[in-house]
């Protein structure tokens, strides 16, 4: 068995090694990549990370790998393309290609326009066993079909159509934009002792799509604890993984005062 809404202090790798196989519902994450995040003068195994993700995530489950890229003697590395592919190799689905636009931004060199966004790719090991779609998009046509428009049927001749009424709110686009700076962006005052957190909402908004109440969730790049957090608040069990001890403290808080929500 697994010991669940626990915060391991270890190296990712090493610390999965220790888990059964297929006990993971969903992994929600972001590490350290390129040169952009400076993390203690870690170094990070990815490929052997990636592979022990792969192994103790049930099937039907997902991990949610949010990336982005450096600019390194004027070149993006690419380093994100890169673990996808292997993500892929390893035998998971690439889901979907998702963005999460920030509300701010970094300035580049001045042959470049704003970056703005990373990459939230969502693998899954077989088809993903739970989708709860979020509809909060304002639908712009609530009714469709209207105005007595011909449509062609089968055999070439032409119909008018009754109107159809659509919902008033539709599924999400696959790009998510949230606020990206300021202070306690992060959801609280403990989060912004972290050099490198991501919203609250992200972390939830996937939390909510890709696994149910009950359901175990996993960061191995626990960081500033956003995704523990949530999960706690969502009603799942989490499981984090934080290699920096230093950090440790900032987690324990963050959950220590998350309250679980009433639905």
């Amino acid at each position: 068995m697994i010991e669940v809404n626990k915060i391991y202090h270890g190296d990712c790798k090493e610390v999965m090694t220790t888990f059964p196989d297929g006990c993971i519902d969903l992994t929600v994450t972001s590490p350290p990549y390129d040169n952009l995040r400076e993390y203690n003068g870690y170094v990070f195994d990815f490929e052997g990370i990636a592979q022990q993700l792969y192994r103790v995530t049930k099937p039907g489950g997902v991990v949610v790998w949010v990336v982005g890229d450096a600019t390194i003697n004027g070149s993006e590395t690419g380093t994100s393309f890169k673990q996808a592919l292997y993500f892929m190799i390893l035998g998971f689905n690439l889901h979907d290609t998702m963005i999460y636009q920030k509300s701010g931004c970094c300035m580049p060199s001045p042959n470049r326009y704003l970056s703005s966004f990373e990459y939230m790719f969502i693998f899954s090991k077989h088809k993903p066993a739970v989708f709860n779609l979020i509809e909060d998009r304002k639908n712009r046509f609530p009714v469709r079909w209207g105005g007595g428009r011909k449509v062609r049927e089968k055999d070439g001749s032409f119909s008018k159509r009754p109107p159809r009424k659509a919902k008033e709110y539709g599924r999400r686009f696959n790009i998510w934009k949230y606020n990206s700076g300021g202070q306690g962006y992060g959801g609280d005052s403990w989060s912004n002792k972290h050099p490198a957190t991501f919203p609250e909402r992200l972390a939830q908004d996937h939390i909510i799509s890709w696994s149910n109440k009950g359901d175990i969730v996993l960061d191995p790049f626990a960081g500033s604890g956003t995704t523990c957090k949530m999960a706690k608040e969502n009603h799942r069990k989490y499981i984090g993984i934080e290699i920096s001890e230093e950090y440790l403290p900032i987690i324990e808080n963050r959950i220590k005062n998350a309250e679980p929500s009433l639905f």
